[in-house]
Formats: structure tokens, C-alpha cells, sequence
């Protein structure tokens, strides 16, 4: 398949704002199925979930094609990724990337490619990854943490390597947007510290503390990828969806009436700078609580997002826990089919939120509550056009 096939016609839309939908592949969580499916097994399943897109009338569906510091599409820099085959680093006999960007666009969607730029491994034994892995080949580069592998940010050719890697998709395929998600410095574990001592002494000193270095090297992948990109495809636009609290208002009076993890102060990720900044074309914060939420209510960090987006050039999508609905281990709120329609009618009485994308597709397919049928009876009878 052609690496830069363009784009097919695209239908008439008669609105503008996101409808999303997030397209899941580590650890196999929407696509594909299992490990090992055949070829036409594999592509069977895409097409079903590109479909199922179409029928639900979304416009945007966002592919996860760099799960754990892999790929799915032939990259010159990491190996195929294990989730297609069941062996890292084996061709699976075709382009998953390409033939989702090919069969998007022939459905009037926007493809939005998802890297998760840091995650190396799900587990922590180096020697799992394939021979050729560049963790293997710099292990250096990599602190475990949390029963996992990462890449370690705070080294300058760390950061150089998993742009260019990533930027290799970019450059071969019309890919609509990148999009990065939550992760970034990993999620805080009681007990235990993210060993970075050697590159804060080797590159820290012009900080006087190890927060503002850690944040300084996240804001610098963002910054930098938002370059690159405008390099290797002007007009692909960047998107990133971190968790859904920047600061609580109890750390700082800017931040939200929330009492959750804060991504500035947990994950080293300044999410409100890069949005005030106009770093990334869009923001999509994971507000993945239902609206009453004694710690972190949708009703609250909506218009907290609102005002932090408006005047600046940087749309504002919400990120909707459509994996929630139903599950009998969430909140009552989540057992009524009628929580996420609500979210999306609270939403549009601020003009600044441009749209909404659902984790996940498994969900959307699987829809055992009728949440997501009930958004689009509510919200989706006429299609739209993903806003530019």
C-alpha cells in the first residue's frame, strides 16, 4: 500500500465540532481482537470499527499506532509492534496505519494518529523486547518504574529519538493530526521514585529543583514535536488528551475545585501552559467522572477547561468515559444510560467546547447500556464536520 495515498472525497457535513472516537491497540484493548489474527482478520476488524464510526456519525477516530515505543506501520526507527502478531518485531504481512488512514478518509474521517511517546514495555525485563529494540541498544535511555519500562525524557537524545520515530508516520502517511494521551512522567506509585538522578546532574543545572527540570523536558517534547510536525506535513494538526486536572484550587488558586491527581505536579505535564501558550492546536481532557462527583465533577472542570481555553488559538474537546457506562463497578450515576447524553448537553451551553471523543471503541461496539446510542439519538442525528 502507498505511503502517502491521498485522501478520498469527503460527504457534505451540515455542522462543525469533534465526535471521536479513541481506537485502542496495547495490550489489545479494541484492536485488534487478539495477537496473531490473520491478515484478513485483522483488517476485517478495522474496517468494522471505521464502520461502526460512520454509523454512530463521528467524524474523527483516533488510531493508537505507537503503544509501548513499537509500531504499526513498517518504521525504519522500532520494531512492529508484539499486539498485531504476538512477536514483537515480525511483520504482519501488511500496513495497518496506512490502510487506516486509506479506509478513514474513503468514510469521510479524520484519522488522527496516537503515539504514547514514552511508554517502552508494559512489564520491566529488557529482554523481552526484540534483539534490534533501540532500548536495548541504549538501556541508558530507560528507567523502570511502576512494573514498567520508560523512556527516560529528561535525556536531550531521548527526546530526539522518539520524535524522529514518530515523525516518520507523519512524513509517509496524511495523517490528519497526531495525538499524544495522558501519559508523560508516569503516574505516581506509593513507595516509589523515578530514577532520573544521573540526567538531572548531567542536564538539570540551570534548575533549582528536579520539578521544574522534569516539567522544562515535557514542555520541550511538546513544543519541539509541534515543530516537526508543521515540518514533516504542514496543515497535520496536534492534539494532546491529558488527565483531566492541571492543578487543585487547594495547590493553587488557577487551578480547579477538584481533589485528584494534578498533572502539573504528578505527571510533570503543564497542560494549561501549553494550551495558553497555543503550543497544540487542540486540547481533549480526560473528564472521566460523571457530573456530581463529590472529587472531580464534570460540572466543575468543564468551565474550568472553558476559561482556560478562551482567547487563545487552541480548540477545546472533552475526552468521555463511555467505558464507564454500565460497568457495575462505577458510581450509580454511570448504571443510568442517560449520564453521557447529559454530559454533552451541559457541555454545549459553553460555545468554547468545540466537541466530544469516547473511550472507546470496544465500548462503542459492545454499547450494553445504550449510552452511546442514546448521544447519538440525543446529540448526532445530523453528521458534522470535525472542526480545522
Amino acid at each position: 500500500m502507498a505511503r502517502d495515498a491521498g485522501a478520498g472525497p469527503r460527504r457534505p457535513r451540515t455542522t462543525t465540532e469533534m465526535r471521536g472516537m479513541w481506537l485502542a491497540t496495547v495490550n489489545n484493548r479494541d484492536w485488534p481482537s487478539a495477537r496473531g489474527l490473520t491478515v484478513k482478520e485483522q483488517r476485517a476488524e478495522l474496517i468494522a470499527h471505521l464502520d461502526r464510526a460512520v454509523r454512530c456519525r463521528l467524524n474523527t477516530v483516533i488510531f493508537q499506532v505507537r503503544p509501548t515505543a513499537d509500531a504499526l506501520w513498517p518504521s525504519p526507527y522500532e520494531p512492529w509492534s508484539e499486539y498485531l502478531t504476538g512477536t514483537q518485531g515480525q511483520h504482519p504481512g501488511w500496513d495497518p496505519l496506512g490502510t487506516a488512514v486509506d479506509e478513514a478518509h474513503a468514510r469521510g474521517l479524520e484519522l488522527h494518529a496516537w503515539f504514547n511517546p514514552l511508554r517502552v514495555a508494559i512489564h520491566t525485563d529488557p529482554t523481552r523486547l526484540v534483539a534490534s529494540h533501540p532500548a536495548r541498544k541504549n538501556p541508558d535511555w530507560v528507567v523502570a518504574y511502576g512494573g514498567r519500562l520508560y523512556y527516560n525524557p529528561g535525556i536531550p537524545e531521548v527526546r530526539a529519538f522518539v520524535q524522529e520515530a514518530m515523525l516518520d508516520a507523519v512524513a509517509g502517511y496524511p495523517v490528519d493530526a497526531v495525538h499524544f494521551d495522558d501519559y508523560f512522567y508516569p503516574y505516581p506509585v506509593a513507595g516509589q521514585s523515578f530514577d532520573d538522578d544521573e540526567a538531572y546532574e548531567t542536564h538539570g543545572a540551570a534548575f533549582t529543583n528536579r520539578a521544574d527540570w522534569r516539567r522544562d523536558n515535557i514542555d520541550r517534547l511538546v513544543r519541539d514535536t509541534a515543530a516537526g510536525i508543521k515540518e514533516a506535513r504542514p496543515g497535520t494538526r496536534f492534539g494532546i488528551s491529558p488527565f483531566g486536572v492541571w492543578r487543585n484550587a487547594d495547590t493553587d488558586p488557577l487551578g480547579s475545585d477538584t481533589r485528584a491527581v494534578q498533572t502539573y505536579d504528578d505527571l510533570y505535564a503543564d497542560t494549561r501552559k501549553w494550551v495558553r501558550e497555543n503550543w497544540i492546536d487542540y486540547i481533549c481532557p480526560q473528564l472521566y467522572w460523571h457530573i456530581g462527583n463529590a472529587a472531580a465533577d464534570y460540572a466543575t472542570l468543564v468551565p474550568w477547561w472553558v476559561e482556560t481555553a478562551r482567547g487563545t488559538g487552541t480548540q477545546l474537546y472533552v475526552g468521555e468515559a463511555l467505558y464507564k457506562a454500565g460497568d457495575p463497578v462505577q458510581h450509580e450515576a454511570w448504571q443510568d444510560p442517560v449520564e453521557l447524553s447529559r454530559h454533552l448537553a451541559f457541555a454545549r451551553e459553553h460555545s468554547e467546547v468545540r466537541g466530544h471523543v469516547f473511550f472507546s471503541a470496544r465500548d462503542a461496539a459492545a454499547d450494553a447500556l445504550g449510552a452511546m446510542a442514546r448521544v447519538v439519538a440525543d446529540h448526532y442525528q445530523q453528521p458534522a464536520m470535525p472542526p480545522r
